[in-house]
């Protein structure tokens, strides 16, 4: 077992190649639509500032930037980090961070959390401590994006064993929900050694979302069900994209 119980499975499992072998195929051409859209929606400009939550080794954060935008990306993963370090420049930059902590407070016009980058906490008080981390970042008036998966079309389509190669690696992946949890147990080896990881998502639902934005002085102004942007709808959209504006 590579697991270890100190750590929280998130703090692990980011910071293995494995993490970015078994999902390396995410789809760029959508990152990159859903960027484009949400610039158009909110009027991106130049003089603003973008905060990228949870940002990974970059890849939303690397892409505005090069639409000419100055964009900060945070991530607790310090290999995600160190990767995204090479492509930083004047209006480009990159830091280890707690999203539950605020980051830089009321210096932002956006903050966008994207690619389901949330729900990982063990309990609704880090949650709650996550969005309103995010919104005390916000400058008044300014804009946070949230993008998660659709919980209620997940768990009714959810396939509980699948095989995925990657890399010459064979993933072994079974899914459950436990305890409102969503969990996907990652199985595989390297060199014979047995490598497992789990996953643990929260499953979270749109009125769930709602709440945390009010507590933490948001004002929810759309929900969008797909990177088109096009309305949420909870039984066959793939995606819940809430976007809310600080209130105060």
């Amino acid at each position: 077992m590579t697991s270890k119980t100190e750590k929280p499975w998130f703090d692990e499992w980011f910071d293995t190649p494995y993490y970015h072998i078994l999902y390396k195929d995410r789809n760029e051409t959508e990152a990159q639509l859903l960027m484009d859209n949400l610039a158009t929606l909110l009027v991106f400009a130049p003089h603003q500032k973008i905060l990228d939550l949870a940002c990974g080794k970059g890849r939303h954060a690397i892409y505005l930037n090069s639409k000419g935008f100055d964009v900060v990306g945070i991530d607790l993963s310090t290999n995600s980090i160190a990767h995204a370090q090479q492509f930083a420049n004047e209006k480009l930059h990159f830091a280890r961070h707690d999203m539950r902590e605020v980051y830089q407070p009321e210096t932002f016009d956006v903050v966008l959390n994207l690619f389901t980058s949330f729900g990982y906490f063990e309990t609704e008080k880090e949650n709650q401590q996550a969005i309103s981390a995010a919104a005390a970042n916000l400058k008044k008036g300014g804009k946070f994006v949230l993008d998660f998966f659709n919980t209620e079309k997940v768990i009714a389509q959810l396939k509980w064993y699948e095989q995925k190669v990657k890399n010459d690696l064979l993933f072994t992946i079974y899914k459950k929900v436990e305890n409102n949890f969503i969990v996907k147990d990652i199985h595989f080896e390297v060199a014979n050694q047995p490598h497992n990881y789990q996953e643990r998502v929260k499953a979270i639902t749109d009125k769930q979302f709602e709440t945390y934005f009010e507590q933490a002085g948001l004002r929810l102004l759309h929900t969008f069900g797909n990177y088109q942007l096009q309305p949420y709808l909870p039984t066959i959209s793939d995606r819940w994209i809430g976007v809310a504006e600080k209130i105060n």
